[in-house]
């Protein structure tokens, strides 16, 4: 197995290196990355069904979409991600339990003891240390997931929704868990960066498992793949399943009803209710995408939205 250990924090970078080498490679592989703050969904999930996009947006932390399904997890500085690239025998190829064995054997050197709980989970004491995900293709299998050692906890609550109740959609749905950082385990480990680097270094010491590095035309390619794809809004809004947003709102001393229906990140219809100052700007809303700025954009011809107004459009 060839052991690759990222060196950028760009997430957008990091999860296309991961498609990349899944397939146009034969290689296995262990890849270990830290990634920028960033709210990464799953393949089939609604964005603002799962994030709070007040937050997200007034503090800047991106939404990326990854290619394998599962929940909503929060990345940041004090994440360690890992990526195993595997090739595998059909039909025996989504496994979590087996793929993330190696994990737990490696914390188990560190004196954590890890155990697999639940659908696709590391906890320890009861408390989620890890999410995990995985996508096939052909008779290749992608297994990633998290390590939370030092991550801000308290940010990443605050990314995610908490209330989704107002969405009504097919799309898999995250499972929160209560959840906890490594470094209250690893007092002999003093940051994400030994983390990674005592992972590294148990698989190395591994029989045939070796170093490499990404050559010059990997590198471009896999930024040409982060442009094509992960960059951009058509990939990481538009993407998702279809979805309905009703709410009730009291804005400006109007009590309305609010209802949307969002295809390809576009809103399809739209329908307000119980206050004409409102209601003319439904046929407006229709053919825009459904988010902040557009939704600025519109009501602010007449109407200049404050934040806390705009956002309970989300």
């Amino acid at each position: 197995m060839l052991c690759l250990s990222l060196t950028t924090t760009d997430p957008y970078f990091n999860l296309a290196a991961d498609e990349y080498l899944l397939k146009n490679s034969r290689e296995e592989y262990l890849i270990l990355g830290i990634n920028n703050p960033s709210v990464i969904i799953g393949k089939h999930q609604t964005p603002h069904r799962e994030t709070n996009t007040r937050y997200i947006t007034r503090n800047n932390i991106p939404v990326i979409r990854r290619i394998s399904g599962g929940g909503t997890v929060f990345h940041d500085h004090g994440n360690l991600n890992f990526s195993f690239i595997l090739n595998s025998t059909s039909g025996k190829q989504v496994d979590f339990r087996k793929y993330t064995q190696p994990v737990i054997k490696f914390l188990a050197t560190t004196g954590v003891e890890a155990k697999f709980e639940g659908k696709n989970d590391l906890k320890v004491n009861g408390l989620k240390i890890s999410g995990n995900a995985e996508h096939v293709w052909r008779n290749r299998v992608l297994h990633h997931g998290t390590l939370l050692f030092d991550s801000h906890l308290d940010i990443l609550k605050k990314s995610l929704r908490k209330d989704n109740s107002c969405y009504f959609s097919r799309a898999v749905a995250s499972n929160p868990s209560p959840v906890a950082n490594l470094k209250d385990y690893l007092v002999s480990v003093r940051n994400i960066n030994e983390l990674k680097f005592k992972m590294l270094d148990y698989f190395l010491n591994q029989d045939k498992n070796q170093e490499v590095n990404l050559s010059k035309d990997e590198s471009t390619k896999i930024n040409e793949l982060a442009d094509s794809r992960y960059r951009t809004w058509e990939w990481n809004y538009a993407y998702g399943p279809a979805y309905q947003f009703k709410k009730h709102l009291e804005i400006r001393g109007n009590s309305i009803e609010f209802m949307l229906s969002v295809k390809n990140g576009i809103i399809q219809e739209c329908t307000i209710e119980g206050s004409d100052l409102f209601a003319r700007f439904a046929g407006k809303l229709t053919g825009c995408r459904h988010m902040p700025e557009d939704i600025s954009s519109v009501f602010n011809t007449e109407i200049l939205l404050n934040d806390d107004e705009l956002f309970v459009f989300f």
